[in-house]
């Protein structure tokens, strides 16, 4: 007969530890964002340089139609910022923290080859 372990002792631990159920929901929903090809190449692009919806549109042979509708997901994710510059929205990574994500994934992928986003 198998001996069973106790784990009692890790599973109080952990589950003090465990954010609550909304938060990990929240969490899966944020990566569900970056499960799309489209919306990974407008913050790779993000990543190198502050762009607007027509830069974007040519830099991925896309509609802009297409692109704002991502981009209206990325922002509504609090992914992407916007700024104004005259009569142009002007998009970019919200904050250091995408940058971080984008810079991690790409780390863990490419283990340190020449593939990396750029660190600005």
């Amino acid at each position: 007969m198998p001996h069973k372990h106790d784990h009692s002792e890790v599973i109080k631990k952990v589950s003090e530890l465990l954010p609550s159920d909304e938060l990990l929901c929240d969490l899966g929903d944020l990566f569900k964002i970056f499960g799309d090809t489209t919306r990974i190449k407008i913050l790779y692009s993000l990543f190198e340089s502050e762009l607007c919806v027509c830069a974007i549109s040519e830099l991925l042979s896309m509609e802009q139609s297409a692109i704002s509708h991502q981009l209206k997901i990325l922002k509504d994710a609090k992914l992407v910022g916007c700024r104004k510059s005259g009569r142009t929205n002007i998009y970019y990574l919200a904050d250091e923290h995408v940058r971080s994500i984008i810079y991690q994934g790409f780390e863990h992928l490419t283990e340190g080859s020449a593939a990396e986003p750029t660190d600005k």
